[in-house]
């Protein structure tokens, strides 16, 4: 028997389809035309709707353009845009997939003014899109606005506990309209992950207790019909075939995020897919250096090494003499002082003799030291930030109530949304930062990618279809 013969189609958005799903990766790289090839192949599309892509009228991207002088006179364009790029995507994909499988559109709960650009996306694309994805938080209100739209929506879950408590609140009421809960791993998805405050970043846990866990729960509940979509480290669907028909799982589905970014029709840069080639085990590092706050998972670049760096270079401080905290320490251009140790004093001083005159505070009373190019630009992010986040601790915006989380902003983090459009348009690799899955290693050895191989979505469909 074919690998193929063994995989069932399963009910997802209102139709009966391959059980594929294209993850969606944020801000362009995942798009319509990903979504709608991924779609027109039988299975599941998904575009990003986080600042998605507009067009010139040749059809080159057009980067967002922010006029305002204030945050919340730019978070307004962001909104404006990214509804508008959101249902130029939602159009291209239903071009695209003339009618077959499913689209979908991926949101972060935790992007600034999740509401209402995904409100604007749905009522501009009526008709185009068949469910909502959404992660990155705990997005209570999902269901009740997939249901005003009537599509489907997908909450993404790393733990049994979470959806306990999604559907114990909202969900529950909103019934007809849950296609599935996604399982995204938080130790092998790549991006925002989500790691709970009791679970250990270096000691991975196998999948399979937990989301036969999450089907214990969703059964209890008497969704034993609602399909589970295993999310993060998933490759060679034949390594899950213990999976399939297996009562403890119930219907499954799977998510390929880091696999379709190596296709023709993905929109990333070509050294980025030249670079998912040579990628070793390791080279994807789990950091905590986000400014959501969460976990996420990118190449171990020089983007991530200097932000590693910013943080070693730390020391802790008091505003007023305290033992240990007793020397004096000018900082700042009126150079008022803060109290360091003794023991801190000498490394401070080794660190401005090495260039780190740069003297930044952060929010738990200690300071960091770069170099004044490097202060000069995170103080230039900071200034310039647009409301890209619901809560930002590197910029300390909040997109709701006084528009500030009212903590000092935090300088070993970094403006996620400059940076992630910068690399999805062209910026050198190495000074941004690229997000991937823990898998993405895997090109290399992989046959299916020997010589350099890139191949269409509907090869890679099919591929995975084989198992392999």
């Amino acid at each position: 028997m074919a690998f193929s013969d063994k995989l069932k189609t399963v009910l997802l958005s209102g139709r009966e389809v391959l059980p594929i799903i294209e993850g969606g990766k944020g801000i362009s790289v995942t798009n319509g035309r990903t979504a709608g090839s991924f779609a027109a192949a039988g299975a599941v599309g998904t575009f990003s709707g986080v600042n998605a892509d507009i067009y010139d009228p040749e059809g080159k991207p057009v980067l967002y353009n922010y006029r305002g002088t204030t945050r919340r006179e730019r978070h307004e364009e962001l909104i404006m845009q990214s509804i508008a790029g959101g249902i130029t995507q939602a159009r291209i994909a239903h071009e695209i997939a003339g009618g077959q499988g499913r689209i979908h559109i991926n949101v972060l709960w935790e992007m600034g003014g999740c509401e209402r650009v995904l409100h604007g996306v749905l009522e501009g694309a009526r008709g185009l899109v068949h469910g909502v994805t959404c992660g990155a938080g705990m997005p209570y209100r999902l269901g009740e606005i997939a249901a005003k739209f009537g599509v489907y929506y997908y909450p993404i879950v790393s733990s049994a506990r979470a959806f306990n408590a999604l559907w114990r609140r909202a969900y529950s009421k909103t019934l007809d309209w849950l296609g599935a809960v996604v399982y995204e791993d938080p130790w092998l998805a790549g991006g925002h992950n989500g790691l709970s405050n009791n679970e250990d970043p270096n000691h991975p846990q196998d999948p399979y207790p937990r989301v036969a866990e999450l089907r214990k729960v969703m059964n209890g509940f008497g969704l034993a019909l609602v399909p589970i979509v295993m999310a993060g480290g998933v490759w060679h669907l034949s390594e899950w075939e213990h999976w399939l028909d297996n009562p403890e799982i119930g219907p499954i589905a799977f998510q390929f995020g880091t696999r379709p970014i190596l296709t023709e029709e993905s929109p990333v840069p070509a050294d980025w897919k030249r670079r998912l080639l040579t990628l070793k085990e390791g080279d994807v590092f789990l950091n905590h250096f986000s400014p959501t706050g969460f976990y996420s998972s990118a190449v171990n670049n020089d983007f991530i090494q200097e932000l590693r760096e910013r943080s070693e270079r730390q020391m802790e401080y008091r505003a007023a003499a305290e033992d240990p905290y007793t020397e004096a320490f000018p900082v700042g251009p009126r150079g008022r002082p803060i109290y360091i140790s003794a023991a801190d004093r000498a490394r401070a001083e080794n660190l401005l003799r090495a260039g780190f005159t740069e003297v930044l505070k952060t929010p738990d009373s200690t300071v960091i030291f770069v170099t004044p190019e490097r202060g000069q630009q995170i103080i230039y992010d900071q200034v310039n930030c647009m409301g890209c986040l619901s809560h930002c601790r590197f910029s300390n915006w909040k997109d709701h109530d006084d528009f500030t989380t009212g903590k000092k902003a935090d300088p070993r983090s970094y403006c996620i949304q400059k940076t992630l459009q910068d690399i999805a348009h062209g910026a050198p690799l190495e000074t941004q930062l690229m997000f991937s899955g823990h898998n993405a290693f895997r090109f290399a050895s992989d046959p299916f990618y020997a010589d350099g191989f890139i191949p269409t979505m509907r090869q890679l469909v099919d591929r995975i279809m084989t198992g392999y």
